[in-house]
């Protein structure tokens, strides 16, 4: 599975920001589909990840309640919507895949498709 994430920029504190995650020759439908991030100088931190199987999504506690993901299949896009941004959600975010769940879906290896990661940068 080839993605091509896109959507970042810079932006104020407080704004939100939608991310995009293209997948080429399929659907994410039935895949196990997540966020990471990466800010100056820190390791890969786990954002969120959902499989649309009935399946509850996973939210790291510091984006809980401020980002979400949804899916458009006719576009074979996933989406990152994230809300009432802060300076320390500053990050390289990237979009990756696996195809069954995992019990470790927090752990970044665990994934084995990454995209090429999108640029955040929110100012106080």
């Amino acid at each position: 599975v080839q993605l091509q994430a896109s959507g970042g920029g810079l932006v104020q504190a407080g704004d939100s920001l939608r991310l995009s995650c293209a997948a080429s020759g399929r659907t994410f439908s039935g895949l196990v589909v997540g966020w990471f991030r990466q800010a100056p100088g820190k390791e890969r931190e786990f954002v969120l990840v959902t499989q649309w199987s009935g399946r509850t999504p996973k939210y790291a506690d510091s984006v809980k309640g401020r980002f979400t993901i949804s899916r458009d299949d006719a576009r074979k896009t996933v989406y990152l919507q994230m809300n009432s941004l802060k300076p320390e959600d500053t990050a390289i975010y990237y979009c990756v895949v696996r195809t069954y769940w995992t019990v470790r879906w927090y752990d970044p290896h665990e994934y084995p498709y990454w995209g090429q990661g999108t640029q955040v940068t929110v100012s106080s």
